[in-house]
C-alpha cells in the first residue's frame, strides 16, 4: 500500500458540497465560502427522521430554535415532532472505509452490493441509503475520498486561479500513479457507463466549469487574449497536463509543470524574432 493511503483512510469525511439530490459535487471551492451540506453530509449533527424528507436533519441550524423548521418563520410550530437518533460521522467513515477495504481485497465494483457494504461497515442498509441514493453516488464519494482534495481558489483571480487548478490536476495524477487501487478503480469505472456518467457529472464537469470561469476572468483582466474562443484557451492550458497525467503515465510530473505550461503558452511557441 502506498505511504499516503493510510493517512487518506484516516481523513475525516469532509462533507464536500452536495447538490439538492445529495450527490457529492466536484469543483473548486471559493476561499472564504463554507461548504454547504445536506442531511446526508457528515457535517450535520442530526440523523434524518423516519418519514422526514431527504436532506432534513434532526439538528436545527445555528441560530434557529429547535421548534422552528429550517427556513420557516420564527414562531411557526413544527409540523411534526423531531425524532431520531443523532447521526454518527463515524458511521459514514465506516461505510467509505468498508468499500475501500472490499476493493483492496480484490472485489470488483460490479460485485459490490449495498448489503455486502453494510455488513462490512457494521451498519444497516438504511444508514447507507440515507446518505447515498445508490451505489454510483457512493462509489463516486469513495473515489473523491481517496483523491487529493481540490484546493480553494480565490474566485476573483484569473491566471492565479488557473495555476492552482492545473497544480491540482498534477497532484491528482501523482496520487493515481502511487495507488494501484485508484488506477484499478478508474479502469473499472470506465466500463460501467452509469458510474462513469455520475463521476463525470459530479466531479469532472464542475472542475471544467471552474477552469472556464478562471479563463474568462483572465481574459477580462487583460491577462489573456480576448480574440480567441474561451474553450480553446482552456483546452490549451489543460491539454498538456492531461497528456502527462493520463495518456503518458511514465512522463515526469515535476513540481513546476503548471508554471512551465502557463509560461510556454503566454510566450508562444514561435521562435523569438531575430534582431
Amino acid at each position: 500500500m502506498p505511504p499516503g493511503r493510510r493517512e487518506s483512510r484516516r481523513r475525516t469525511y469532509d462533507g464536500r458540497p452536495r447538490g439538492d439530490d445529495g450527490a457529492a459535487r466536484g469543483g473548486f471551492t471559493v476561499q472564504g465560502q463554507d461548504g454547504e451540506r445536506d442531511g446526508r453530509g457528515a457535517g450535520n449533527g442530526g440523523e434524518p427522521q423516519a418519514g422526514a424528507p431527504a436532506g432534513t436533519s434532526a439538528q436545527a441550524p445555528a441560530g434557529t430554535s429547535a421548534e422552528v423548521p429550517a427556513g420557516g418563520p420564527a414562531g411557526a410550530p413544527d409540523a411534526e415532532p423531531r425524532r431520531g437518533r443523532p447521526r454518527s460521522a463515524a458511521a459514514e467513515r465506516a461505510i467509505l472505509d468498508a468499500v475501500i477495504a472490499l476493493l483492496e481485497a480484490g472485489e470488483p465494483l460490479a460485485g459490490l452490493s449495498i448489503e455486502r457494504i453494510a455488513r462490512t461497515a457494521g451498519v444497516g442498509k438504511a444508514t447507507i441509503y440515507r446518505r447515498w441514493p445508490g451505489k454510483e453516488e457512493l462509489f463516486v464519494d469513495v473515489v473523491r475520498d481517496m483523491e487529493p482534495t481540490d484546493p480553494p481558489v480565490s474566485g476573483t483571480a484569473g491566471l492565479a486561479d488557473l495555476r492552482v487548478m492545473l497544480e491540482s490536476l498534477r497532484t491528482r495524477g501523482l496520487a493515481q500513479r502511487s495507488s494501484v487501487l485508484l488506477v484499478n478503480i478508474f479502469a473499472q469505472m470506465k466500463s460501467h457507463p452509469k458510474l462513469w456518467e455520475e463521476y463525470h457529472g459530479t466531479v469532472i464537469a464542475p472542475r471544467r466549469v471552474a477552469m472556464l470561469e478562471a479563463v474568462r476572468r483572465a481574459v477580462a483582466a487583460g491577462e489573456l487574449r480576448d480574440d480567441l474562443d474561451v474553450e480553446l484557451i482552456d483546452d490549451l492550458f489543460v491539454g498538456p497536463m492531461l497528456v502527462r497525467t493520463v495518456h503518458r503515465p511514465d512522463a515526469p510530473l515535476p513540481d513546476d509543470l503548471a508554471d512551465r505550461i502557463i509560461t510556454a503558452l503566454l510566450q508562444g511557441l514561435a521562435p523569438a524574432a531575430r534582431v
